[in-house]
């Protein structure tokens, strides 16, 4: 599944969470990389979040467990070419139509990315 967004900035608090150790450790087991303490955040049209509500219902299992709440994790990449996942807090203050990507780079620094900015995600579902 290919999903355009929208470059946003947020609140700052995936920052906060990514630099855990109890999610940093769980993450790369999982994934295979420490993430960036902190996501980048994405604003998708209403198709592309009810796409992304879809293979959500379909996920059963939670990836991430920490005392600030459990996590889902979907594999993705950036633009063809930087792999990461779109992490899903159960406790999330986030509209369906914003995601938070995950990745081992400060991404906004390494592409040069703006608020306004558009990029694809590859979703493997």
């Amino acid at each position: 599944m290919k999903i355009q967004g929208e470059i946003i900035s947020g609140d700052n608090k995936g920052q906060y969470f990514m630099s855990l150790d109890i999610y940093k450790i769980q993450f790369m087991g999982i994934l295979g990389f420490e993430p960036f303490p902190g996501t980048l955040n994405l604003k998708i049209d209403a198709g592309g979040a009810e796409k992304i509500g879809e293979l959500m219902e379909k996920m059963d299992s939670v990836k991430g467990r920490g005392k600030f709440g459990d996590v889902k994790l979907i594999k993705a990449r950036l633009d063809r070419d930087f792999e990461g996942a779109l992490v899903f807090p159960v406790k999330t203050h986030h509209e369906p139509d914003v995601l938070e990507f995950i990745s081992p780079l400060n991404l906004r620094k390494s592409l040069q990315l703006q608020d306004g900015d558009h990029v694809i995600l590859e979703i493997f579902d």
